[in-house]
């Protein structure tokens, strides 16, 4: 006899979130090799075949995590500089927005650019891609005079910077203010950003 509870009665679609914010904070504190799919069917109280109906496999779910964090996070950037009126503003708000992100979601950041994702080619690719689409969601903010590969290419240096100081943060294992990171690390790059034009 199992010793799952019985899980109460959920949608299809409300299951299979739900199953994702378990398997989220699952994996992202052991890693894809830490857990087994019975460790989070458990988690998330629901069966081992209920868990099959909605993710076929653990590689399956993992995917299914890579990119919904990916999606919030890019979400989270986009809503906050929506409304930006300039240059240093928009700087400032994304920064901002990312680095309440890591410290909101500590499990979806370790997910994307934990360790465990970059050994896995698959995964790998699908953070890449995650990576390329965030860049290119902050590329047109970027309010200087240069060409449009230069424009990309330092797109992916303000998410390399933002990333690198997160991983750091993270590593740290403390809690952290978003807000005061955010304002010395847009200070900095707006100070590159206006230095390139």
């Amino acid at each position: 006899m199992s010793s799952v509870a019985p899980a109460p009665r959920l949608s299809a679609a409300a299951r299979r979130e739900q199953i994702l914010a378990v398997a989220l904070e699952v994996l992202g504190e052991v890693g894809y090799h830490g857990a087994s799919m019975n460790d989070i069917a458990e988690a998330a109280g629901v069966t081992k075949p209920v868990l099959y109906q909605h993710f076929a496999s653990k590689r399956e779910l993992y995917l299914a995590l890579i990119d919904a964090a990916g999606d919030r996070l890019i979400s989270a950037i986009g809503d906050a500089t929506a409304d930006a009126t300039d240059g240093r503003r928009q700087t400032e708000l994304g920064f901002k927005a990312y680095f309440s992100w890591v410290a909101n979601e500590r499990h979806a950041f370790m997910l994307l650019f934990g360790g465990g994702s970059r050994r896995d080619d698959e995964f790998a690719l699908a953070v890449r891609r995650i990576t390329s689409d965030a860049a290119q969601a902050i590329a047109p903010l970027i309010a200087v005079d240069i060409d449009e590969e230069a424009r990309r290419t330092v797109a992916h240096g303000l998410v390399g910077l933002a990333e690198g100081a997160s991983r750091r943060l993270v590593e740290r294992g403390e809690g952290f203010d978003p807000d005061e990171v955010a304002a010395t690390v847009s200070r900095l790059a707006w100070a590159g950003l206006r230095a390139l034009g």
